[in-house]
């Protein structure tokens, strides 16, 4: 990454999250906040997905971190269009000065996750102060840059972790008690998630969560690529601008733990019979006359083992584990820690898709990337083609391998929960 016009960024260490006038929708104007939302861009993969999201409200955030028309250039002057319309109606309203936020999310099951939202100074991968844990697909950051320049916006907060200082930090502090006040917006979304949302203006609380994150740095829980769009964007402007900022939800999860779950794999055009073929000899393969619930548990107790995998599409599952070592040291890379070698998506990656099945993993056309399981099981049985399902990661290993500066293999976790789209915009030019 090109860092000229930018000496500042070499020269901190440490997160520097500054406040912005956030744009928030005005709920008289709107049928109800939980009607507006919509998960991350990139969780939207549903089949009915996105029709469900644009039907429900019609303003509905969807419209502008997916916006549908004929070809890229189109969808995103749409979307910056749709932008302005919301602007000038007063659809979209600005907050009357710059503040963080913080954001609390919880269900019926007793998970509770706090978080402050404010704008990051975007730093460089050699800086250590965010790191991230996969690899991005070129394409995907262009596709984001397009849109973010097209409605010179940050649409949708990433999602950072870092490790905190307890609960008598300052940040904890500042957090708990504005939790404690009644808040800018509540609302329950349908996946039964109540979002709360409180402004933090006081200049002596900024102050204190800037100097105590200055201490820390972050791992990219989720938000890979708009990270490196950030980055991009950054470069293309002389600084000091906007730029030089992103919109991030940062959560200590010293105090508030995430869940990581995998992101699975639907591979389009190979059916599970051709799959399962040009794996005899080198994968163990069996049948599991079980349902899905069931099928996963075995998932997860073959991976406590070693790599494994469950595949489906064809209305059954197959539990694919036991590689034949001399493959796995034909095929995959050892330039790397063990750790990432023995990634159950390092050797789907570098074996299975690479050498096993010749299938590209950089085009939409031949892989599809889906967080639910389900979902990615029913897609595969109605397209023919084979899904790939994945047990999830531990936190630990992610967090230390990007310590080391090793990225893992793309879509490789699904931190969550993730932040709901549409709660806080940032327009780069307020």
């Amino acid at each position: 990454m090109d860092t000229a016009g930018h000496p500042e960024a070499t020269a901190r260490r440490g997160l520097e999250l500054t406040p912005f006038r956030g744009l928030r929708y005005d709920p008289h104007r709107v049928g109800s906040l939980a009607a507006v939302t919509s998960p991350p861009y990139d969780v939207v993969v549903r089949p009915d997905g996105l029709l469900h999201l644009e039907s429900a409200d019609p303003y509905n955030i969807v419209r502008l971190i997916l916006p549908q028309a004929a070809t890229p250039e189109a969808r995103n002057e749409q979307a910056a269009r749709t932008l302005r319309r919301w602007l000038s109606e007063g659809v979209l309203t600005a907050d009357p000065e710059p503040c963080l936020y913080v954001y609390e999310q919880s269900d019926g099951d007793g998970l509770l996750q706090r978080g402050i939202i404010g704008a990051l100074r975007v730093s460089d991968p050699a800086d250590r102060v965010v790191l991230p844990h996969e690899d991005v697909m070129p394409h995907v950051v262009a596709d984001r840059a397009a849109l973010m320049r097209a409605t010179s916006a940050n649409l949708e907060p990433l999602l950072l972790t870092y490790r905190g200082n307890g609960d008598t930090a300052a940040t904890t502090t500042v957090v708990e008690r504005a939790a404690g006040l009644p808040p800018l917006l509540s609302t329950t979304t349908e996946d039964g998630f109540r979002h709360r949302l409180w402004s933090v203006t006081d200049p002596g609380d900024m102050a204190a969560v800037r100097s105590e994150l200055e201490q820390h740095q972050a791992l990219i829980a989720d938000g890979h690529h708009r990270w490196a769009t950030y980055r991009t964007l950054r470069a293309e402007h002389p600084s000091p601008s906007p730029w030089d900022y992103g919109l991030v939800l940062l959560v200590d999860t010293a105090r508030y733990p995430l869940r990581v779950r995998a992101i699975h794999r639907l591979l389009h055009g190979l059916p599970v019979s051709d799959a399962l073929t040009a794996l005899e000899g080198r994968f163990r393969v069996r049948r599991l006359g079980a349902p899905l619930a069931e099928a996963m548990d075995a998932l997860a107790a073959a991976a406590g083992e070693g790599n494994a995998f469950l595949l489906a599409g064809d209305g059954a599952f197959h539990l694919v584990d036991r590689p034949d070592p001399a493959l796995l040291a034909r095929t995959v890379p050892t330039d790397r820690p063990q750790a990432w070698r023995t990634l159950d998506a390092t050797v789907l990656h570098a074996t299975l898709l690479a050498h096993v099945w010749r299938v590209p993993d950089d085009s939409a056309a031949h892989i599809s990337y889906i967080h639910d399981t389900a979902a990615t099981v029913e897609k595969a049985e109605r397209d023919g083609g084979t899904a790939v399902l994945l047990h999830p990661v531990r936190e630990d290993v992610v967090r230390d391998l990007a310590r080391q500066g090793v990225t893992m293999p793309r879509k490789s976790t699904s931190f969550g929960p993730k932040p709901a789209s549409g709660l806080v915009l940032r327009a780069l030019d307020l």
